[in-house]
């Protein structure tokens, strides 16, 4: 059975979807099964950053009303992303078609019998990534994801620090250090993502072309560490 990985923030821009694309490319790209599973109906967007919107027939919803069988609304990345082992289920296009909590906890467990790796955008799961930029707004709201998180039964959380850049975190003089951070969320640090061009317009394409970028560098870091790899943080000051 596959690790089942849920990607949240809490607030919107945070990168969440970013992060989704880029860390599924990267354990692609590494070899793993993949799917991706995007949870946000009504504002779908993980089919477009993978290519395959034009393709869309079936979602989830329909997966869960029995209107076709799983791997029909399953769709593969290959043709954008050149690689075979990416998946991705869409989200309804509807807000009003959004699955019950209860009924992706039946589904995904099923789904991840057959990939290495599931990773979801947003609704309830397994394991959860925090995903948060270095400001103050994002770093609050973090704390209360963290405890509706809690709520909810999924206490294997970690942080992701999004778009950082020392030097403006520096200039920001809001926070000490990174440990100050971690303490005001209250979440364990697994990964710290540069504020790399190449990422957030494309984070697709800049696994698969910009394997030497400071953002699909660190997304190796954050894959190999959900591998349990032991792999030490990059050094700050040079993001």
């Amino acid at each position: 059975m596959g690790l089942v990985t849920v990607i949240t923030s809490g607030k919107g821009g945070a990168g969440k979807s970013t992060v989704s694309v880029g860390l599924g490319c990267t354990l692609a790209k590494n070899g793993k099964r993949v799917l991706l599973i995007d949870g946000d109906a009504g504002l779908r967007s993980l089919d477009a950053m993978l290519g395959v919107d034009k393709e869309l027939v079936f979602d989830i919803s329909d997966i869960v009303n029995g209107n076709c069988e799983p791997i029909k609304a399953i769709y593969s990345c290959e043709e954008y992303t050149g690689l075979n082992n990416l998946f991705l289920l869409p989200a309804p296009a509807l807000e009003k078609h959004t699955i019950h909590p209860d009924l992706m906890k039946q589904l995904v467990p099923i789904l991840s019998r057959y990939y290495d790796h599931v990773i979801i955008d947003c609704p309830a799961g397994i394991r959860a990534l925090v995903i948060s930029t270095p400001d103050p707004i994002c770093i609050r709201d973090s704390d209360k994801v963290r405890q509706l998180l809690e709520e909810r039964g999924i206490r294997q959380q970690r942080l992701v620090i999004n778009r950082f850049s020392f030097e403006s975190f520096r200039k920001m003089q809001h926070y000490q250090d990174i440990d100050t951070i971690i303490d005001e969320t209250g979440i364990r640090l697994i990964a710290v993502l540069p504020d790399d061009i190449h990422l957030q317009t494309n984070p697709a394409k800049a696994v698969v072309n910009h394997s030497r970028s400071p953002g699909t560098m660190a997304l190796q870091r954050l894959a190999a560490r959900l591998e349990g790899e032991s792999v030490p943080l990059f050094p700050l000051e040079r993001l």
